[in-house]
């Protein structure tokens, strides 16, 4: 089936792929060849693509995903793919993100600060399955 990542920047993935594991808004989405229609959200989380046997991992912040045709497209806020984060960066946003829960001044916008904890902490597991299984 053909898949295609787009965000507002790039397309951050586009070919022929076995399967994908998407964060569905609902749950983990698995999609294979010839799924029936699906339009959903995305929440922020691991988007995993195996092609050819081998697995690469994206980590998502949102968006949409149609499956339609023997096609899946996602149209994603953002897009990573695990080679492309650096996992110290990504360590350091989290720290910074459970700080600024901890210390909740009054000007903290508790759901924002924990969205931003989601995302790095996204960003942190994906740039660890660059290690080898």
């Amino acid at each position: 089936m053909q898949l295609d990542i787009i965000t507002a920047e790039k397309v951050a993935y586009s070919g022929e792929v076995e399967a994908l594991l998407a964060p569905g808004i609902e749950g983990e989405l698995g999609i294979l060849p010839h799924h029936a229609p699906l339009m959903t959200m995305l929440q922020p989380g691991e988007l995993m693509v195996r092609k050819d046997g081998q697995e690469t991992f994206l980590a998502v912040t949102g968006g949409f995903l149609e499956v339609m045709e023997n096609r899946v497209s996602i149209l994603a806020d953002a897009a990573e793919r695990s080679e492309d984060i650096d996992e110290e960066r990504a360590q350091a946003a989290v720290k910074s993100a459970q700080e600024r829960i901890a210390m909740r001044s009054a000007d903290l916008d508790l759901e924002q600060a924990m969205a931003q904890l989601r995302r790095a902490t996204v960003r942190l597991t994906v740039a660890r399955r660059r290690r080898p299984r």
